[in-house]
């Protein structure tokens, strides 16, 4: 009879405040039944003065606060074959040393872009109703408008600047609303926007004939400040512009002069740059922004989803399967 393969040995690293969200006991019960855990969880700094425990390690297990995956750290991990983050981007974490050794790495973003795509939607029908628009115009006049002129949900247009995980996402939630849906993505061809159900489109186009305009795209050097003065003065009477991506997608002096010259529109942000905005920035007292602090990533027990990708790919790889959600390293540097 063939001898069993030994467990892996695990070392979980990340920030402690949040590590329990996304690590519940019964997940970290199940990942403890698939490795075997080389010590106490860790966090970086703690690593940091203690780098010789990863000479045994195999799989690093991380989420928030996840160390940088530099040359001096794979230096004292020769044994290492996997990592795997409870968190979206990577890009931060690893280094050319790293995607050297041919290590696969394991993002959990298709995880947290549910939440994202969730909020996203709410914020999405919200605006088709215009209601934060009208909610500033009651509380101004201290009175009804009777029948205010809406566009409402069933047949407008909402579109999706960028098509990643999340944008996808969203457009399969609007999909059942009977909205048309416009997308502008360089990286998608006419055949993918078709299986996608929405139409592609420039972004000219995209701000000037949507009620709302919802932000997914990527922080790219080509997608910094990309929308500013002329897209936002391009928008509808009453539209909306939602952002959940990064911050600096949005050139924020040029955002800040449109929302004062334009009080019809409504900027919902979740994610600015700087992050907070400095405490004399208009956006905390513009009455037409909405400002809410990273609300639509994964919060409380939604972070337990990424605690439960990061244990369904150490299954896979525990049983030599394929990993379903390692980042390809061509594709790395383009995306959030």
């Amino acid at each position: 009879m063939a001898e069993a393969a030994q467990a892996p040995t695990a070392l979980l690293v990340m920030e402690e405040g949040r590590r329990a969200d996304v690590y519940p006991a019964a997940v970290l019960k199940e990942i403890g039944d698939l490795a075997q855990w080389q010590g106490p969880p860790l966090t970086r700094a703690q690593l940091a003065d203690q780098l010789d425990v990863l000479s045994e390690v195999d799989v690093l297990i991380s989420g928030w606060g996840a160390p940088v995956l530099d040359a001096e750290l794979l230096g004292h991990a020769p044994r290492l074959r996997a990592v795997l983050v409870a968190g979206g981007s990577v890009r931060h974490l690893t280094t050319p040393e790293f995607w050297a050794r041919r290590i696969p790495i394991v993002s959990a973003a298709a995880a947290n872009a549910v939440p994202v795509a969730q909020f996203t939607l709410a914020q999405i029908l919200l605006g088709l109703k215009q209601v934060h628009r009208i909610s500033r115009e009651v509380r101004d006049s201290r009175s009804f408008p009777h029948d205010p002129p809406v566009p409402g949900a069933y047949g407008s247009r909402v579109g999706l600047l960028g098509l990643g995980q999340i944008g996808r996402l969203v457009a399969a939630h609007l999909r059942s609303f009977g909205i048309e849906v416009l997308a502008a993505d360089p990286t998608l061809d006419a055949a993918g926007a078709q299986e996608l159900g929405v139409r592609l489109v420039d972004t000219d186009e995209l701000f000037a004939t949507c009620e709302v305009v919802s932000l997914h795209a990527p922080l790219l050097p080509e997608t910094e400040a990309l929308v500013g003065d002329r897209l936002l003065s391009l928008l509808r009477q009453g539209a909306t512009v939602i952002n959940t991506a990064r911050g600096a997608l949005l050139d924020e002096p040029a955002a800040i002069d449109v929302l004062r010259r334009r009080p019809d529109l409504t900027a919902v942000l979740d994610v600015t740059w700087p992050e907070p905005p400095g405490p004399e920035s208009p956006l905390f007292t513009l009455p037409n922004v909405v400002l809410t602090p990273h609300l639509a990533g994964a919060m409380g027990s939604e972070r337990a989803r990424l605690g439960e990708l990061v244990r369904d790919e150490l299954r896979r790889l525990v049983s030599n399967e394929p990993l379903r959600h390692a980042v390809d390293p061509a594709h790395a540097g383009t995306r959030a």
